[in-house]
């Protein structure tokens, strides 16, 4: 343990991406925030690697690599995209362990579980289990999105509650109730209504003034199920006036030769880019985003203010995207198109009817959730010391 670290309460986050990097991208949001509220954080991921993340300030643990495999969310492959062994889980799962006796935390977030990532039971159970056994046991907390998938298989609900009541503390709900509340999409949330907090919604503080602005930003997120939109945007820029101009960015995932395909189809007006650092600038300095609904780019659209044009991304049964976007077309604050209407003429026309729009109002949504989930654990764990004080008094 590092010296500087000594005095400073210790946190073990775990989080596991596996399609996009929506969930690594909320985790180290908040990871930074517990940072500059002078907590020693350690993030273990358990994903591909994603450069840029979790950032600077943050001690970071890499477990073996798993990623969403042919079976989508129900399967799990390796680095090299090959089915994962039994051999491979189970030293996945004794580097996790080994990883949280040496940091001795005060506290452990585990991000989704046991709300979602039940792919992760393998490690997550023995880690609850290593936790309980701990003699100095740590405040153990699970990081929520807002609003979660629904049609869950029968008996699984029943099973979350159940691991809630037996092993965490705290339900970080990254939302704000005035938004979406969680039994709205889980149903049994009154049973474990003493444990859940809501903290607002993780977006990223107010943008700086962009350095050069557009006309409408067009983002895939992870950039691993984009090309579609992508592609459908390029064309689409095509059949407007030459005179705007679009910002593409296609996310870290798209695979190279994509990539290098679609740059050669963009028309003039239309830059194409893998990431951009100032995203959060761009879409200030935009008249529109286009984008899918993830949580993390809805947050950053409603930080900007920016007028959105929403594609949910629904593949697998997925219903939490088209539930947000539901939400903020119901608000004013977006227009959805279902994936299927992804075609250049149909979007061009509702880019061409969305610039045509004023600005829309925001609502006051909070907004600050990183901070606040920062500073909901130091104050909890600041109650538990003076009661232990208290109690040996």
């Amino acid at each position: 343990m590092e010296e500087g670290s000594l005095n400073k309460r210790r946190v073990f986050f775990y989080v596991q991406h596996l399609l996009g990097i929506g969930h690594l991208a909320r985790a180290s949001r908040i990871a930074k925030a517990l940072v500059e509220r002078d907590f020693d954080v350690t993030m273990v991921m358990g994903g591909l690697p994603v450069p840029g993340f979790p950032g600077e300030g943050i001690k970071t643990i890499a477990l073996p690599a798993v990623a969403a495999g042919d079976r989508g969310f129900s399967g799990l492959s390796d680095a090299a995209g090959d089915p994962v062994t039994p051999a491979f889980l189970e030293r996945r799962k004794d580097l996790l362990i080994d990883a949280l006796r040496r940091s001795d935390p005060d506290v452990v977030i585990i991000e989704a579980f046991p709300f979602g990532r039940r792919q992760m039971r393998f490690e997550l159970l023995p880690l609850l289990d290593a936790i309980a056994a701990m003699e100095r046991r740590p405040l153990v907390a699970t990081s929520l999105r807002d609003i979660l998938q629904e049609r869950l298989k029968p008996g699984r609900a029943e099973e979350t509650v159940a691991l809630v009541r037996e092993h965490f503390d705290l339900v970080l709900v990254h939302g704000d109730p005035a938004f979406a509340r969680l039994q709205e999409t889980f149903p049994l949330a009154g049973e474990i209504e003493g444990k859940v907090v809501y903290t607002g919604l993780v977006a990223p503080p107010p943008p700086e003034q962009p350095n050069e602005k557009f006309d409408v930003v067009v983002s895939a997120g992870g950039g691993a199920v984009g090309k579609e939109l992508i592609g459908a945007s390029l064309a689409a820029a095509r059949l407007l006036p030459d005179a705007l101009r679009w910002c593409l960015v296609t996310g870290p995932n798209l695979p190279p030769s994509d990539f290098d395909a679609l740059s050669a189809s963009a028309p003039a007006g239309a830059g194409l880019f893998r990431f951009r650092q100032d995203f959060a600038s761009l879409l200030a300095g935009a008249r529109l985003s286009v984008s899918q609904a993830g949580y993390n780019t809805v947050c950053d659209v409603l930080r900007a203010g920016c007028a959105s044009l929403l594609i949910p991304f629904v593949a697998g049964g997925e219903t939490e995207q088209s539930t947000r976007a539901d939400r903020l077309e119901k608000l004013g604050l977006a227009t959805v198109l279902p994936e299927e209407g992804i075609t250049p003429q149909e979007l061009a026309l509702r880019v061409e009817a969305m610039l045509a729009r004023p600005k829309p109002a925001m609502p006051p949504l909070d907004l600050n959730g990183a901070a606040q989930t920062a500073m909901i654990l130091a104050d909890r764990l600041s109650r538990e010391e003076a009661v232990r004080s208290f109690r040996s008094a």
